[in-house]
């Protein structure tokens, strides 16, 4: 019998209980050290955002212990479907009758409590998805399988965005990593990113050279998948070729002023006959020629004739190539669009601060920049617990959900959040171990998917703090205040432990 209670609690993975709690208690101290000197009057002060974060933390104890030791493990498998309706049916039904919170329609009112359905849209969405992927006979590589697990993603990723919660959608796209894991091709990786890429530089330089930047990394592609010809040879006429276009706006401004100063001499030196007009006429003309015209000239001369070379060798890359590049050259014309006619003005303002577009230190940017600073004047060591001076005075707004990592930058300086970081890091990287370690499809997968949650939520909300992300609002895992996001992540966390257990009582 004590044997047997033995093997039982070393199945359960302490570590990531233990950063779990780490988590919890410093980010109840955070909290407090955020409105010890407005609200709270001790740490238990029932009345301040300290003593509510204390009871969501004793319920969220109370709630994985009765999912560790309690739930049978095989019950999330097999209810995985009818929780994802019922969670998407609230995601859909809180846009109508929630009340307006900052622009957002996401919060059910249930009296002293409020509740975000948009919190366990992650737990339901990880469950399905697991229970799908993890079928005999489901095959990412085939295409109707990849639009089922595409769908069961992005359906409450547009009901969030419909309900203006833009972080918490952005969260989904962490689900990639899942699918690369289960096979997915990672071309798709590389096209995401190319995408973002894209839309950042032609906001910021220009179509011209979002359109010369999308050859170059599709030359570089080719060269290295080694696709058609010799590899030197093709590196050298697409490094000529590149260096072409790159200049060609230098080469376009010297022409200009060449043909000005030609204009100059048959104006002042020479009589130009009326028979000439339409030759000075051609000079004027030619500086308004723009040099993306001419790129697309060119490239839509060559484009066809790729897509012809593919068809006829039957080459495969050179085809994904030449796809690829139409959609960059269409996406490149349509961010402008997309910027000013589907993103919201808030979150325009948001991208050009954080792009350094424009300046807006006392309006959108204004949160980022008191953060920067309680960041940086915390120094390598901190200034100390509650004594943060950005912190003690409310400089930075939402300090106690979304700009909770500042208060730890102040008061514990750099090394404090390389501690947090850390534990972030391991517990990630815990959550992927033991992941590899199950034999069950359904166990590795839902592994996955909680630590692609954790680290979408802990790179955007760090990202944001610092003025690497724009501000999307959303809550560092464990350490935010809140009880629907506390909640959220204690049973993620907790449904896989006990997976986890139920399967390393058999090896």
């Amino acid at each position: 019998m004590i044997e047997q209670h033995t093997h039982k609690r070393q199945s359960i993975d302490w570590a990531i209980i233990g950063v779990y709690l780490a988590l919890v208690l410093i980010g109840w101290l955070n909290i407090y050290a955020s409105v010890h000197s407005s609200e709270a009057t001790s740490l238990f002060d029932w009345t301040s955002r300290t003593g509510k974060q204390f009871v969501w933390i004793l319920t969220s104890l109370g709630l994985a212990t009765f999912i560790l030791f309690l739930l049978p493990p095989r019950l999330w498998e097999g209810i995985s479907i009818p929780f994802y309706i019922v969670v998407t049916f609230l995601l859909v039904v809180v846009i109508f009758v929630s009340n307006d919170v900052k622009g957002s329609h996401s919060w059910f009112d249930l009296g002293p409590i409020r509740f975000q359905p948009a919190e366990i849209s992650k737990i339901s969405t990880s469950l399905l998805l697991s229970f799908v992927l993890s079928q005999q006979n489901f095959r990412l590589s085939r295409f109707k399988d990849f639009m089922l697990a595409a769908a069961i993603i992005v359906l409450p990723m547009l009901i969030i965005v419909a309900e203006s919660e833009t972080g918490s959608a952005l969260v989904y796209t962490g689900f990639i990593f899942v699918l690369y894991r289960e096979g997915f091709s990672g071309w798709w990786l590389g096209l995401i990113g190319l995408v973002i890429a894209l839309f950042i530089s032609t906001l910021t330089v220009g179509s011209y050279w979002s359109v010369v930047g999308l050859i170059a990394v599709l030359l570089l592609i080719a060269t290295l998948s080694g696709t058609g010809g010799h590899p030197w040879r093709r590196t050298l006429a697409g490094a000529l070729f590149i260096l072409c276009m790159a200049f060609l706006p230098a080469l376009l401004e010297w022409g200009s002023n060449l043909a000005e100063a030609h204009l100059d001499y048959l104006n002042h030196r020479i009589w130009v006959p009326q028979e000439h007009e339409s030759a000075e006429n051609f000079w004027t003309f030619l500086p308004e020629i723009k040099p993306i015209y001419i790129l697309l000239a060119l490239l839509a001369g060559a484009t066809p004739f790729l897509l012809y070379l593919a068809y006829r060798e039957k080459n495969r890359t050179v085809a994904i190539l030449a796809g690829a590049f139409l959609l960059g050259v269409a996406l490149v014309f349509s961010t402008d669009y997309i910027f000013e006619n589907v993103l919201q003005p808030h979150q325009q303002s948001r991208i050009e601060v954080l792009l350094g577009m424009k300046e807006d230190l006392a309006g959108v940017g204004y949160n980022v920049h008191q953060s920067k600073i309680a960041i940086g004047s915390g120094g390598l060591l901190g200034k100390g617990f509650l004594q943060g001076t950005q912190t003690t005075f409310g400089f930075v707004p939402e300090q106690t959900t979304d700009f909770i990592f500042c208060t730890v930058g102040e008061e514990w300086g750099f090394l404090g959040c390389l501690v947090i970081i850390g534990l972030y890091t391991f517990l990630i990287a815990r959550l992927i171990l033991d992941a590899e370690r199950c034999r069950g499809n359904f166990t590795r997968i839902y592994g996955y998917c909680v630590a692609s949650c954790i680290f979408m939520h802990l790179f955007i909300n760090v990202g944001m703090t610092v003025g690497l992300m724009p501000v999307i609002g959303i809550p560092l895992p464990l350490l935010s205040y809140g009880g629907s996001s506390l909640w959220a992540f204690t049973i993620l966390i907790f449904i896989f432990l006990a997976l986890y257990r139920n399967e390393k009582k058999y090896f």
